[in-house]
């Protein structure tokens, strides 16, 4: 059975629910299972996603075949906003590149709090939904290319 992490980001609490409910449902309704875990920031997921791969490959105890990241960066004032989106998405990117692992990346990048709550929203634009969907579906893209049937 495929087993997925959630990495999810706690600065906006409502939305990272929201999008954890949508990936939540979609993992599930694949067959799949996952845990959950969570970090302060945005900033901070591409080292969670770093350190749960690195925990995972040497003994195979907590086996990954695949990573979703939810999240949420709301524009400000300020040009923080273009570092947390850019280097977040980048050291994510590279990630998965190097590795070769199945991310969904579904960290949401608006320029306000309700652009977020629409995107969140199970009954929206759902985009936790769709961040799962996109591990799962490089999930089976990477064992078609390894020749392996499921």
């Amino acid at each position: 059975m495929d087993h997925f992490l959630v990495i999810d980001a706690r600065f906006y609490d409502d939305i990272a629910d929201e999008l954890c409910a949508g990936a939540s449902r979609e993992i599930e309704s694949s067959g799949a299972t996952h845990d959950r875990v969570s970090v302060p920031g945005v900033l901070e997921m591409p080292a969670a996603l770093s350190m749960a791969f690195d925990a995972a490959v040497p003994d195979r105890k907590k086996r990954f075949d695949g990573f979703v990241m939810l999240g949420c960066v709301i524009r400000g004032e300020t040009s923080h906003y273009d570092i947390v989106a850019i280097e977040s998405a980048r050291a994510i990117m590279d990630f998965a590149v190097a590795n070769r692992v199945p991310v969904g990346n579904g960290i949401l990048t608006v320029e306000n709090r309700e652009q977020a709550l629409v995107r969140a929203a199970t009954s929206g634009k759902n985009k936790g939904r769709d961040a799962a969907r996109a591990a799962i579906e490089l999930l089976a893209l990477k064992r078609l290319f390894a020749g392996e049937n499921s």
